[in-house]
């Protein structure tokens, strides 16, 4: 009997708290300086231990029991916001945030980057762009992707290298958007410098594992950047002025609290000086940052983005690379409901690449272009369940090359290599759930599809294997095509299905320590054609088709997270291991430039990665920053189709271009006083993996080096220390022009680097040697950064 009644009490209690009538509070959370939304904002009710982030576009929504409540919001570089609010009914109410410092009469980091330790979310990295600022960087310009390289699980291919790596996968396995636009090439000169100017940048976060559904088209990482919407209260301007480049933001309002307009350009100009010098080589950039966005009503907003940017290489002006990215975004938010969002987006996105070569009389241009209609939404079902689903369309345009004669004497005719299209329509859905007090699970399903369209000719071979294998000579070799057939305007040559599950979980041991564990399965239509280790504007997007696979991910991780001593620190400790189905790789002596029959040089294997991961972070107080290592390896394999093929390597795992044992990271910044600001970052990472001769033979007098296994050897040990120092003159309150100054050193011992190490003869003597390449020695640099 006492069971019973204690379990009829149990539904009395359920049913209770079910039945208490709930409201809603939504609303936006912005900046109070210049109504700029903010993304990523906690707000948490003590009383219930509830919360909700804002979203891309600075929206919340919640929904709890009605009630007087203590209302705390807290973001990266803001004061935190605490307020009482009597809750009765459903309520929209906007929260403005005033960025710390504004009102400090003394220097007191509050940028509390504590871990949430309640959320199903990880293996993801958040940076502010304040944070970002404090890294020294070479020649003194501040970089997003060089940024992201001090966290665990990001390297890239050494100095002067593009691109990035996460987890062991390639630069061009990564997603990188900007304002939601796909971004195809994300350096400037050769990797010196990214394509994200830092003025006109609002938001970042990198996924390296547990990617929601909603992104999909690479296997390693995602890279989500969003640009500011503008100044809507007061014209504003800032800018900086360095050793090799400058820039300049101008933000304001277009109707005042209703919409605003923001407008950045830069420009190196290094180049110029060359010129004094008669010298005719060049190197330069420039891009150009725009957004215009308006609200029409509390449910209506409407936002127009876009970007440009070239970079120029040029040797005596004989030869000419021109290469670079072009993005424009038009964007309609929509609130159905309090608890309903949604953002519908077309998106055009266009990589160039070319080249004038006025010496042999003719010029390349190629590229890559992609239009993209996507329609999300967020569902606020509960304060428990949101819900995100949505639907998009990618059609693509890939321009393999046109050749075309440069001048009136050359010899060159007009050839359009085969252009290629396709079609990525896809759908998705994700939920967040809180199952109990201590676990919340995240969960979701994305269904792709991929069409590879004429019109072109299409080769076929015998056995459909387009690359054969020589017994006699234990080689690889081009086939030879058995027929050709051509597919008219949107035939479709081959197709692809995936569905795409998504998994993880948070485990709350107690209020500052959990555990976490996700799954992710990706597929990338997409591949770059490239033999380097690093993307260079020479690379050839292509489709997945008859020959070439789409590459497909299966990534677990698990990890430990906890906050302590009153989140003044963080840790975060992960474990990895990913697969990947149908990485290509090539044969030996694949010749990829302007190939028309590329399948005939590759061959598909595989890869994996698996590593531990620890970030230490120091998050409160005059001395902040981080301790990031990882500990990994990324290898490759490609077997031989049958038993009397050898693969490459032979068909074992090698070291992928991209693998490096050890990674470690030091970064911390000081705040010495109201005037001065010193930061510091250390790296130390294993050498890159190559390939030495490993014996040479005689062929009618001239010595030939034979190579043996595939990245069997390493580069030496990369690593540099890096200073910086920012000075603040005393500011004139009554001035509307604010002034820094911004001192830094690269590579302060003056590490000696390898780039490369390239084997020759020697011209005297007809010894063999091995010639070292580096790029940077120390490298001092200044900058003056402004603002009015």
């Amino acid at each position: 009997m006492p069971k019973k009644i204690t379990l009829l009490l149990f539904l009395l209690l359920s049913l209770y708290s079910f039945s208490q009538e709930k409201v809603t509070l939504s609303g936006t959370i912005s900046d109070i300086k210049n109504n700029e939304t903010l993304i990523g904002v906690n707000l948490f009710i003590p009383e219930i231990k509830a919360g909700v982030v804002t979203n891309e576009y600075g929206f919340y929504s919640i929904t709890i029991p009605k009630g007087n409540y203590t209302i705390q919001i807290t973001y990266v570089g803001y004061e935190t916001l605490v307020e009482t609010i009597v809750l009765n009914n459903t309520t929209k109410k906007n929260f403005s945030l005033l960025e710390t410092g504004e009102q400090l009469d003394e220097v007191i980091i509050t940028e509390k980057t504590a871990t949430n330790t309640r959320k199903a979310e990880m293996s993801v990295n958040k940076l502010s762009i304040s944070t970002i600022k404090k890294i020294p960087v070479v020649l003194g310009e501040v970089d997003i992707i060089r940024a992201l390289l001090t966290l665990p699980g990001v390297t890239n291919a050494g100095e002067g290298q593009s691109g990035f790596n996460v987890r062991g996968g390639g630069a061009d396995q990564n997603l990188i958007l900007l304002d939601e636009a796909t971004i195809f090439n994300s350096s400037h000169v050769f990797g010196f410098f990214s394509v994200f100017n830092p003025d006109a940048i609002k938001d970042l976060k990198l996924y390296k594992g547990g990617i929601p559904a909603r992104y999909g088209g690479r296997v390693s990482s995602v890279l989500d950047v969003y640009q500011k919407e503008g100044n809507s209260n007061d014209f504003h301007m800032s800018g900086g002025i360095g050793i090799v480049s400058s820039r300049l933001l101008a933000e304001g309002p277009i109707v005042k609290d209703k919409g605003s307009f923001l407008l950045a350009g830069r420009a190196s100009y290094v180049h110029l000086f060359l010129k004094l010098s008669n010298n005719k080589n060049a190197a330069y950039f420039y891009d150009l940052n725009t957004k215009l966005n308006y609200k029409f009503n509390e449910n209506n907003n409407v936002y127009l983005s876009g970007y440009f940017g070239r970079d120029v290489f040029s040797l005596n002006d004989t030869f000419v690379n021109i290469y670079g990215n072009a993005t424009l975004n038009l964007r309609w938010n929509h609130l159905f409901s309090d608890k309903l969002f949604s953002n519908l987006s077309t998106i055009y996105s266009d990589y160039y690449y070319g080249l004038d070569l006025d010496f042999v009389g003719f010029q390349w241009n190629s590229g890559i272009k992609n239009y993209n209609l996507k329609y999300d939404f967020k569902h606020y079902i509960s304060n428990n369940v949101k819900l995100n689903y949505g639907v998009s369309g990618i059609y693509y345009d890939f321009n393999p090359g046109t050749i075309e004669p440069s001048n009136a004497t050359s010899a060159i005719n007009f050839k359009q290599l085969d252009k290629k299209y396709a079609f990525e329509p896809s759908i998705y859905i994700d939920a967040e759930q809180k199952i109990t007090k201590d676990l919340s699970l995240s969960y979701g399903l994305r269904y792709s599809l991929f069409y590879r369209l004429g019109s072109s000719n299409v080769d076929f071979y015998e056995n459909n294997q387009a690359v054969v294998f020589n017994q006699e000579l234990q080689i690889y070799e081009k086939g030879t095509p058995i027929r050709t057939e051509y597919y008219g305007t949107n035939e479709v040559i081959k197709s692809y299905d995936n569905l795409e599950p998504r998994f993880a979980l948070a485990y709350q041991l107690n209020e500052n320590q959990s555990v976490k564990a996700s799954y992710n399965r990706m597929t990338q239509y997409l591949q770059l054609i490239s033999n380097t280790a690093s993307p260079t504007p020479l690379d050839i997007w292509t489709a997945s088709d008859n020959y070439i696979r789409p590459q497909i991910l299966d990534q677990v991780a698990l990890g430990f997270f906890k906050n302590f001593n009153e989140d003044n620190y963080s840790l975060e400790i992960e474990t990895f291991y990913k697969k990947i189905k149908n990485r290509i790789d090539y044969i030996d002596g694949a010749d990829l430039i302007a190939n028309e029959a590329i399948e005939q040089v590759i061959l598909n294997g595989e890869m994996r990665a698996y590593g531990l991961e620890l970030l230490l972070r120091k998050n409160i107080g005059k001395l902040n920053g981080w301790i990031a290592y990882t500990l990994s390896r990324s290898e490759q394999r490609t077997p031989g189709r049958n038993a009397s093929e050898t693969g490459i390597n032979q068909g074992q795992w090698y070291s992928s271009a991209y693998d490096k044992l050890h990674n470690l990271s030091i970064t911390s910044s000081y705040n010495y006083s109201k005037k001065w600001t010193f930061g510091a970052n250390f790296v130390l990472q294993s050498g890159q993996p190559v390939t030495y001769p490993n014996g040479q033979y005689e062929y009618q007098g001239i010595l030939i080096p034979s190579y043996g296994l595939r990245n069997a050897d390493r580069l030496p040990a990369y690593h540099h220390l890096d200073i910086s120092a920012t000075l603040v003159p005393k500011q004139d309150k009554k001035k509307k022009w604010q002034g820094e100054w911004v001192f830094s050193i690269y590579n302060l011992y003056s590490r000696k680097n390898a780039a490369s190490i390239s084997f020759g003869q020697n011209e005297t003597t007809g010894a063999n040697e091995a010639t070292r390449l580096s790029i940077f020695g120390i490298v001092p640099g200044i900058t003056y950064n402004f603002k009015f």
